[in-house]
């Protein structure tokens, strides 16, 4: 634990819950004060954080990166953990793979240790940082550290930097028959259509007006429309400007909120004056006695 703590200068769990950290800061201070130790290990023993949420990986870039390592090597050691059969990758797969990919049989690496949970919240960590993952895949992977530390939705947020209703309806969408959770993945349908159909109980209906969202290109507005019994209004502001539910889908995103945008003005609701204070935090706005 002393040797862990003196890489990182600081307990995992501190870092975590400090807001200016980011998943850049933690490899780059292990490599500064563990680059001595890097050993090289035969790339066939090395195996992707069990806990990484990322299952695709974009082979252009992948063929690039392993061109340059073809060239230069490998510049920066990967970062792992001693599992039972190998190694566990903390930083570093697209380096794995691209060295892979250029004929390697071997990396540079820093072995360290860390925990299971340490693995799972480095993998999210990372990926929520660099935007990597789509909407399922974070929800997966929030409510597993949820459940393996024992911690509460709030207090998840707290550390990680989201507001509370941000995560709640984002774990909502684990409830989505799989098919549904399929299509937010792929971009099909966006998170807000997803968030919509999260509340609804029957499973035939989702799956019914997911089909219908990719089929007619409904926004959000035609979706609670529809779910309102009422017939979806008519698309002229969207075809003068379909950027508007781009930005709609965007801000209500931030905000945890419903969010419309027209005539030269952005409406956000709340439920409360707790949510609206809700609201004023995540868009940074003080108001001084």
């Amino acid at each position: 634990m002393e040797t862990k703590k003196k890489a990182l200068g600081k307990g995992l769990e501190e870092l975590f819950s400090n807001a200016s950290f980011t998943f850049d800061n933690f490899e780059e201070e292990i490599i500064k004060e563990e680059k001595k130790n890097t050993t090289e290990i035969p790339i066939d023993e090395i195996r992707s954080n069990p806990y990484q949420p990322r299952k695709t990986f974009n082979d252009e870039s992948l063929n690039e990166l392993a061109a340059s390592i073809k060239e230069y090597g490998v510049i920066e050691p990967i970062i792992v953990k001693k599992s039972v059969k190998g190694y566990e990758i903390v930083a570093g797969e697209r380096r794995t793979k691209a060295a892979k990919i250029a004929g390697l049989s071997k990396i540079p690496a820093i072995v360290k240790d860390f925990t299971d949970e340490d693995m799972m919240e480095i993998a999210l960590l990372e990926n929520i940082q660099r935007e990597d993952l789509n909407p399922i895949d974070e929800a997966s992977s929030i409510a597993n550290i949820i459940r393996v530390r024992g911690i509460t939705q709030e207090e998840f947020a707290r550390r990680f930097g989201k507001s509370r209703s941000y995560i709640t309806n984002l774990l909502g969408l684990l409830k989505l028959p799989v098919a549904v959770q399929n299509k937010v993945k792929k971009g099909i349908i966006s998170m807000s259509h997803a968030r919509s159909l999260s509340k609804l109980d029957d499973e035939e209906k989702i799956i019914f007006l997911a089909e219908k969202i990719e089929k007619e290109g409904l926004n959000v507005r035609d979706l609670e429309k529809l779910l309102s019994g009422k017939a979806p209004a008519k698309k002229i502001d969207r075809i003068e400007n379909p950027l508007l539910r781009i930005y709609e889908d965007a801000i209500s995103d931030a905000t945890g909120s419903k969010v419309k945008i027209n005539s030269k003005k952005i409406e956000i609701s709340y439920d409360s004056i707790t949510d609206l204070n809700r609201i004023m935090e995540i868009l940074n706005i003080n108001i001084k006695d």
